[in-house]
């Protein structure tokens, strides 16, 4: 099995003590925004909304700002714009361009294809390695809206706090359910790990991928979880899970390993894609190693995941405007 090369420290099988002491906790701490989807479910609204054939993530929805531009300036009260990258997907510089203008080139990752998040993850925490082989990083879906973001941001600095305490286990942030959807995935809690002020911690007992109505009722009234695919652990935990659950495309990605940030890195990338098939993180990776994972409840903080026109029409009712008057 294709591992990484020893020179760089960058195999996920060897240990990061050795250089822990040359490092502060801050400046380790990475983030992922993943705005590389097509925005299918939700074209509809944003045609509307913005008249072309935008996805979601770059679209004025609310207050003028993209969703995009929301989870950036979200995301910078943990992590600076200087250590977060942006995964994006080609087709769709048409509109990310101007949004991204003052994204250093190191700092976006431009997929040729839209393959699905894993290989999304795979690329950006194979980037992240080759430049920061010891970092702790969170990834964020650029599709999700906050009503506290701030409260939101406290869980994610809780959950690098965990990470640095438990530096072999991935800290997926679990909300509160408000109703039995059945249209995200669901994190059974196990046991409690930790608590860090009023922030609770807990081992994972398994997933529950959108269940019908009744299951649904039920994980909710036994204190189950919604996972909102906010996720905080160390890369090299993250690129061990991932090439226990789905070796073959991490043996794909570690192949190009040594073409990334030089100048075969777009040709390599994109004979890459060319053979890839859509795979799903949450499916194929996060479904079959709970024991690598804890979960952070998370709660009042008014999430929701823009992934249909129900869900934001939902948010922009209890904000008190039409759908048609969001931008």
């Amino acid at each position: 099995m294709t591992s990484y090369s020893n020179e760089h420290r960058i195999s996920p099988r060897n240990s990061d003590r050795d250089v822990d002491s040359f490092e502060s906790e801050t400046t380790k701490r990475w983030a992922v925004i993943l705005a590389g989807g097509d925005g299918e479910r939700l074209r509809p609204l944003t045609r509307l909304i913005a008249g072309d054939e935008r996805p979601k993530q770059f679209c004025s929805l609310l207050d003028g700002e993209t969703l995009l531009e929301q989870t950036r300036r979200r995301v910078a009260f943990s992590v600076p714009p200087s250590q977060t990258l942006i995964v994006v997907t080609e087709a769709h510089e048409p509109f990310y361009t101007s949004l991204l203008s003052d994204v250093p080139a190191d700092r976006l990752i431009e997929q040729p294809a839209n393959k699905g998040t894993a290989p999304a993850i795979l690329y950006s925490l194979l980037r992240l390695a080759a430049v920061a082989p010891t970092a702790t990083v969170a990834f964020f879906p650029s599709d999700h809206h906050f009503f506290d973001e701030e409260r939101f941001m406290a869980h994610v600095a809780s959950a690098f706090e965990s990470a640095d305490l438990n530096p072999h286990l991935i800290t997926l942030l679990g909300m509160a359910p408000e109703n039995p959807e059945v249209e995200y995935g669901w994190i059974e809690p196990d046991r409690p790990i930790s608590s860090k002020g009023s922030f609770s911690f807990y081992r994972v007992r398994r997933f529950w991928e959108k269940p019908s109505h009744v299951l649904a009722a039920k994980l909710m009234a036994e204190g189950c979880l919604w996972n909102s695919f906010v996720m905080v652990g160390r890369a090299q935990a993250l690129l061990r899970m991932t090439q226990e659950a789905i070796s073959f495309l991490y043996d794909n990605f570690a192949n190009v390993f040594s073409d990334l940030t030089n100048a075969r890195e777009e040709s390599s990338i994109r004979a890459l894609y060319s053979n890839l098939t859509p795979t799903n993180f949450s499916r194929d990776v996060l479904t079959k190693c709970p024991e690598k994972l804890a979960v952070l409840a998370v709660s009042e903080v008014g999430w929701s995941d823009w992934g249909s026109p129900r869900r934001a029409q939902a948010t922009f009712a209890r904000i008190g405007i039409h759908a048609g008057s969001a931008a």
